[in-house]
């Protein structure tokens, strides 16, 4: 994802960062490799994240930590790109918090996963295969965005597929401007080609 966008102005070098279901650890050590100056890696569980990562003094942990009640006092600093990766909940109810607690000047990347965005009657055995329910997916994230104020200026789809084969998408936000064209949505899911607002 930061390889995708970044020839249209994505930076991590020098930047505060935060990591919404930093798990293991995949995108604090991403973030890291590309020069984050620091990383608050943020999880609801405990003790998963890698213990050379535990020990970077660059990485804050904040285990047991649900990203949904997350407000600026409870971070050191407020950060100026944020990575979510999230799993069993959808991120219309967790962008309220992570806008709130973001820089000015922030960039937001987020896994977009379909599965956990369009209902528990709309996926079946887990895989969301509807190209339309993929699509509203996104939409629903992007206009959930721009109800906050934080435009859509980029979308890609992700080249590691999801549990079970499912197709996620990356959603790169920044404050002001618009959601992401319906066109554009359409043909990102359906030919996987990636957009990025000019």
């Amino acid at each position: 994802a930061l390889e995708a966008f970044g020839p249209s102005g994505l930076t991590v070098t020098d930047r505060l960062c935060l990591d919404a279901g930093a798990s293991t650890g995949g995108f604090t050590d991403v973030l890291l490799r590309a020069g984050a100056s620091h990383v608050i890696a943020v999880d609801v569980g405990y003790g998963q994240l890698r213990w050379e990562l535990q020990q970077d003094p660059r990485v804050t942990v904040m285990d047991r930590t649900n990203v949904r009640s997350l407000k600026p006092v409870d971070l050191e600093y407020r950060p100026q790109l944020i990575v979510a990766d999230l799993s069993f909940i959808s991120l219309t109810l967790v962008l309220p918090a992570l806008c709130a607690c973001a820089a000015t000047d922030a960039d937001q990347v987020l896994l977009v996963k379909p599965q956990f965005e369009v209902g528990r009657g709309e996926v079946g055995s887990g895989v969301v295969t509807d190209l339309g329910l993929r699509a509203k997916a996104i939409t629903d994230v992007a206009a959930a965005a721009a109800e906050l104020g934080w435009g859509s200026v980029g979308l890609c789809a992700s080249p590691l597929p999801g549990p079970k084969g499912n197709v996620e998408f990356i959603l790169w936000l920044r404050p002001g401007g618009l959601t992401v064209p319906t066109e554009r949505i359409e043909s990102v899911v359906s030919q996987g080609s990636p957009w990025v607002r000019d």
